[in-house]
């Protein structure tokens, strides 16, 4: 049985993605081109929100592991979040996407407050929201945010972009026998411990019937092809 094609779905995007080669910061041409692949999917109907990591600025808990306070770490990273989030608004809004960024963070300079029922009229009118500063609280990584957020506004899927092209047994860049693994139960994600998303976001999912696709970013095409029904990448449903 093959994947249906989705008509509202969030988009999950680490802060690293949007760093390209230079693995920090802010590449402004990666940040062009998955606009330009988020304005096609828009175009054909469909409903998009967007989450997206900090890593590319801050990690919280890289910073707590060296001695900085957890809690300052997290909402130092949820802050993170926001510049990207900005950033990705503003890309978006020159190729003509109507975009709004909801913080969960209370910012009104720069962005709305996150509202559930405005996020869901926003997604009706067509307009891309980007879901800032996490869930607000430390100790919730982006990735949980990613999947409260997706139940919130009754999403079909995540989408969750990354540099490989979906889940493997092993680092395909350490282990040359590593082999691709196209679909996944949660149970299996949380006893294997592979790195697709946090315990407590796929712990989310699983308990909402949640699917997660895990695909690869950098292919030019890929956003539009996974919500379309393309069996690309790794996804991970329930048994």
């Amino acid at each position: 049985m093959g994947r249906t094609s989705y008509t509202r779905v969030l988009l999950k995007l680490s802060g690293e993605s949007l760093a390209g080669d230079q693995g920090y910061g802010i590449d402004p041409l990666t940040l062009k081109a998955i606009a330009g692949e988020i304005k096609e999917v828009v175009d054909q109907g469909i409903q998009l929100a967007l989450v997206i990591g900090g890593g590319n600025i801050f990690r919280g808990l890289a910073a707590s592991s060296k001695g900085m306070d957890r809690s300052s770490a997290d909402y130092m990273g949820m802050l993170a979040t926001v510049i990207n989030s900005l950033a990705m608004q503003d890309a978006l809004e020159k190729l003509g996407v109507s975009t709004r960024v909801q913080s969960a963070i209370a910012m009104q300079e720069v962005a709305e407050p996150y509202i559930r029922r405005r996020a869901m009229r926003h997604l009706e009118k067509g307009r891309v929201v980007i879901f800032g500063a996490g869930t607000g609280n430390p100790y919730f990584t982006t990735d949980t945010a990613a999947s409260l957020r997706a139940m919130e506004i009754n999403a079909q899927v995540i989408l969750k972009g990354t540099k490989v092209d979906g889940i493997y047994t092993a680092d395909p860049k350490k282990d040359p026998t590593a082999t691709k693994i196209s679909k996944l139960s949660y149970i299996d994600v949380l006893r294997k411990g592979l790195q697709v998303m946090d315990a407590t976001a796929i712990s989310l999912c699983m308990d909402n019937n949640l699917p997660i696709i895990v695909f690869d970013l950098t292919t030019e095409g890929n956003i539009r092809k996974v919500i379309s029904g393309e069996e690309i990448g790794t996804i991970v449903q329930g048994e």
